[in-house]
């Protein structure tokens, strides 16, 4: 098993809400689309699913060590056992049978006793590995951890008694197809794969037998192998002695010249203590290659280092080599080559016994958190649908013994996820999303009550149980799984997994103003605003509903009002809570409750305004201005709510800051679109920002024009003709000067832009103020040629410039007028002149 590198990009997904963003982009990465200031603001959606095309070097699983070795092992055994079963026929059949009354009495007896010998020999052999299996588990009480091994043990036993006394071979590791595997392991497959039970409540399990209470030290499954390895040891030493003494000194009685079955009983037994010899030194020579490689060069803590498996990966590392020797043995010698540490480990997981699924669960944990590794042991988990259902299943284990394994399966599920296909397949488990909405535990009461009161309480009551852990864990995989469309719908359609999200968006001032508040828990503040995101700009029927739902948890607002209020230490935090505002402000109903929750409007624009803020954090008050624009958009109350706050003036000097007059440039735009009619004189303020206005359409591109040019025509209505031109001597730009530049930019963009695609309508709009203004500027239109370049846009419209934002692909808050109205009206005012 080759396992390529990976590295898996474990940082927050960009999910930003822009006004008219570039529609090519909305297409591809379904998000909600607001105007960007900048293309650094755009969310790179690709990273988490995209394949490098760089070629990783394959890396060698370090576990192939551990098979080539089993596989030397096993062509030793096999050679000795092979060796033996000769030498116990040919005694058996030809000696005891065809010389057994001519033999020597001397003969009689070694033969015999090494047929004992050898008898024993293969009977712990046999057995050796079964206990050194069992030896492996932690051992709970005092007992025998194996009563399967005690049974095959005890039948094996008779076995090999009755084919001595009816002199037929006994062949050890033949015995039973049916016992092929040496562990109490349950194997994956369909039609059991639903019925796994953790414990067995109602009979013993293989750990727990305590058949001999009262012999504690000789019964445990560890010194049970050493004493049967040792046994082995003497009796190929003995057997070695004994057939050597009879090879070197030949005597086997006397042989009269001429005697045919004296000399052929010799050639026997020569045959016989030489096929002893070999077999006894065969063995020998396993168990010192098995020394040498396993204690002097440490192989197995050599592969336990390269899989990075800490100090309890020993015991894996032994119960995998261990069980690759043992089908080497039993099957062909080859078929512990075709093992491997994730496939053995998924199997474990599977398996009745807890020690076995804590085995398996800390093997694919450790192995899905590898650089080296995750590539491989994902795919091999993301194509087995029993396996992830095992682990999602694992996720609702809250009893406190169980929390390791819990643990486990959280943490490869939240690698799982990472990968698109991968995350599909664990939300489309039955349950899933309720065994991802059991990892998240609070002690705050906003969730209401649970349904689980009583797991709760097991929980809670424990005081080492890592709950913050699991908190952590679970809201990591439900970011990941909302990376997918589908499965955001899956998530707020969960009963209670929405309320609980954001009830861990809640940070109090003592936490956020704390200076040694602990990262764990900003940490999980964090995350869970970022899945609140996440839900709350998904595009569509799917998005409509996740905002509504969102917006109606009465802790929503207030919980994101505290962190604007009090993290001025989290710019992190606030820039999420403001992104999750200007996200549900697509929805009319959760505008006004944001508008209408006391504080929002006043904390984002203290963010907005404040100068005093590092440059790194600039984005803040950037997400800021884009929150507030989106607020003030199509909402009469919240506009009345922010001249209240009297930032009018400060609004006109953000125009000059390069940083915030994008973003000031929309507020005002909309202010003077939305306040209505009776605000008039609340709003006359804005006049003064006519010079900048005037300056940056005749200077700039792009973004920054076309938000000044729609500006433009709001703030001259609120000027008469010699006020409109005062504020153009004082911009130093004659009204010829900006009647020329509309015109360009009509030549410029012949076709809706994607970038900036209502360029057009608000150069219409402002050209129908100045010929409404001025009688003069119609004459100076016709001249430049705007009645051609009018007949262009008419014939170029596209739906796109007929909306405010978009969501995906879907228009949402029309233009009151349409842009085909806005050139006719346009070109009556040309004809009349």
């Amino acid at each position: 098993m080759d396992r390529g590198t990976s590295t898996d990009d474990d940082g927050s997904i960009r999910l930003q809400v822009f006004e008219l963003r570039r529609l090519s982009e909305a297409c591809g990465s379904s998000n909600t689309i607001f105007e960007p200031q900048s293309d650094i603001e755009k969310r790179d959606s690709s990273n988490a699913d995209s394949v490098s095309p760089t070629t990783v070097p394959a890396i060698r699983a370090p576990e192939k060590k551990l098979t080539l070795f089993a596989l030397r092992l096993a062509i030793l055994e096999k050679a000795a056992t092979g060796l033996g079963t000769l030498g116990f026929i040919w005694a058996t059949v030809v000696l005891l049978g065809g010389f057994a009354i001519t033999l020597d009495k001397t003969d009689f007896w070694i033969i015999t006793i090494i047929l004992l010998i050898e008898g024993t020999r293969i009977f712990s052999r046999s057995h050796e590995l079964e206990w050194q299996h069992q030896a492996t588990w932690s051992i709970a009480g005092a007992g025998i951890n194996s009563f399967r091994a005690l049974r095959t043990t005890s039948h094996n036993l008779i076995e090999a008694i009755k084919s001595i006394i009816t002199f037929r071979p006994f062949i050890s590791r033949k015995h039973d197809k049916r016992t092929k595997e040496n562990v109490d392991r349950t194997t994956f497959d369909g039609a059991n794969s639903r019925r796994w039970q953790r414990k067995s409540t109602r009979t013993w399990t293989s750990s727990d037998v305590p058949l001999l209470p009262y012999a504690h030290w000789v019964f445990l499954s560890r010194n049970i192998s050493k004493l049967l390895y040792w046994l082995q040891l003497a009796s190929a030493t003995v057997c070695v002695a004994l057939s050597l003494m009879k090879l070197i000194w030949h005597n086997y009685g006397d042989v009269a010249k001429g005697d045919t079955d004296k000399r052929n009983r010799k050639s026997a037994l020569n045959i016989f203590y030489s096929l002893a010899l070999a077999e006894a030194l065969l063995f020998l020579l396993e168990k010192a290659y098995w020394e040498w490689k396993v204690i002097y060069c440490k192989l197995l803590e050599e592969v336990n280092k390269e899989c990075d498996l800490g100090p309890s990966g020993l015991v894996s590392i032994r119960r995998f080599f261990y069980d690759a020797y043992s089908r080497c043995v039993n099957g062909s010698i080859f078929d512990g080559l075709k093992m491997d540490m994730v496939s053995f480990a998924m199997e474990l997981l599977g398996s009745s016994s807890p020690d076995e699924q804590l085995i398996g669960a800390r093997i694919l944990s450790q192995f899905a958190v590898n650089e080296r590794f995750s590539d491989d042991t994902l795919q091999k988990i993301g194509i087995n649908l029993t396996v992830i259902e095992r682990l999602v299943e694992m996720l609702n284990w809250k009893d406190p013994l169980e929390e390791e394994i819990r643990r486990s399966a959280a943490e490869i599920l939240s690698k799982l996820a990472g990968k698109k296909q991968n995350s599909l397949r664990v939300a489309g488990i039955p349950g899933a999303m309720e065994s991802i909405s059991s990892l998240l535990q609070t002690n705050r009461n906003s969730c209401g009550a649970t349904d689980d009161i009583g797991e709760n309480k097991i929980i809670i009551d424990h005081a080492h149980y890592g709950s913050w852990t699991f908190n952590h864990l679970g809201l990591l995989v439900l970011k990941k799984l909302a990376r997918n469309h589908d499965n955001c719908g899956k998530i707020g359609n969960t009963r209670g997994l929405l309320p609980k999200i954001i009830d861990f968006t809640h940070a109090g001032e003592s936490l956020l103003k704390d200076e040694i508040s602990t990262n764990c828990q900003i940490l999980t503040v964090k995350r869970s605003l970022q899945v609140v995101k996440m839900l709350a700009s998904t595009t569509g029927t799917t998005g409509e509903h996740l905002r509504r739902e969102i917006s109606e948890v009465v802790f929503t607002i207030s919980n994101i009002r505290d962190i604007l209020r009090y993290g001025e230490k989290h710019p992190t935090l606030q820039k999420l809570g403001i992104e999750i505002l200007t996200s549900l402000a697509l929805e009319e109903d959760a505008t006004e409750r944001i508008g209408g929750t006391g504080g929002i409007l006043k904390e984002l624009f203290n963010i907005f305004f404040k100068e005093a803020m590092p440059q790194n954090q600039n984005h803040v008050r950037i997400a800021a201005g884009e929150a507030l624009a989106m607020l003030a958009l199509d909402s009469k109350s919240n506009c009345h709510l922010i001249l209240k706050l009297k930032v009018l003036d400060r609004l006109v000097e953000a125009l000059e800051v390069p940083l915030l007059r994008v973003n000031a440039a929309r507020i005002l735009r909309n202010l003077c679109s939305y306040s209505g009619a009776n605000c008039v004189h609340r709003l006359r303020g804005v006049i003064a920002a006519a010079p900048t206005v005037i300056k940056a359409i005749i200077s700039e591109e792009h973004k920054l024009q076309e938000v000044m040019i729609g500006l433009a025509a709001h703030v001259f209505k609120f000027m008469t003709p010699e006020e409109s031109s005062i504020m153009f001597d004082r911009a130093g730009i004659k009204e010829v000067e900006l009647a020329v530049k509309l015109v360009e930019i009509l030549k410029k963009y012949q076709h809706p832009p994607i970038k900036v695609p209502r360029i057009r309508r608000f150069a219409i709009e402002l050209a129908i103020w100045m010929m409404t203004d001025k009688v003069t500027n119609v004459h100076t239109f016709k001249e430049m040629g705007l009645e051609k370049e009018l007949e262009v846009v008419s014939e170029t419209t596209a739906e796109l410039e007929n909306f405010n934002i978009f969501s995906g692909t879907v228009g949402l808050s029309r233009h009151s007028t349409t842009i085909h109205s806005l050139v006719e009206n346009a070109l009556k005012l040309l004809e009349d002149e």
